[in-house]
């Protein structure tokens, strides 16, 4: 048996409008280690994934609601990528991965839990994970809490 309580909450509201508005638009008033934000540039932040494939799991979004890369500047198309530079070393230093997946699912057609807001996922992979189980058995394995993974990501970035 595997348990999986923690995510009973993305469960219980999948599919359901966001009461509060656009998270992505949302999470930047807030403190950063409330929000799990690990990284505010210029024009995008960095996040944790509270609802994580693998441990370190962050999405990169762009302040401005826009729907797709499309529609970034080329300023926040550059701050974006920087982001993700700082979050790959971040969680090279941290945490050592083997390897990573990088992707964005645009529509929820596609996937995407916030289709409306631009964002990117990064997900650092190691030899012998477990893979995309919650694709199919809705369980994910994580060696840690979000809390002690936020505090040693945000302690290599230089803020």
């Amino acid at each position: 048996m595997l348990w999986a309580g923690w995510r009973s909450e993305y469960i219980a509201t999948a599919g359901e409008p966001d009461a509060d508005g656009c998270l992505f638009c949302r999470l930047p008033a807030g403190a950063d280690e409330e929000a799990l934000i690990l990284e505010r540039g210029s024009f995008g932040f960095t996040v944790l994934n509270r609802y994580p494939y693998t441990t370190g799991h962050v999405m990169l979004a762009p302040f401005r609601h826009v729907e797709g890369p499309a529609d970034l500047s080329a300023d926040e198309q550059a701050d974006v990528w920087r982001l993700l530079g700082s979050a790959m070393d971040a969680i090279d230093t941290a945490m050592h991965p083997d390897g990573y997946n990088l992707g964005a699912n645009l529509g929820r057609v596609a996937g995407a839990g916030v289709p409306g807001h631009f964002h990117l996922h990064l997900v650092p992979r190691w030899s012998g994970d477990a893979n995309f189980m919650t694709t199919v058995g809705d369980t994910r394995v994580l060696p840690e809490d979000l809390a002690v993974t936020w505090a040693r990501l945000r302690a290599t970035i230089s803020t």
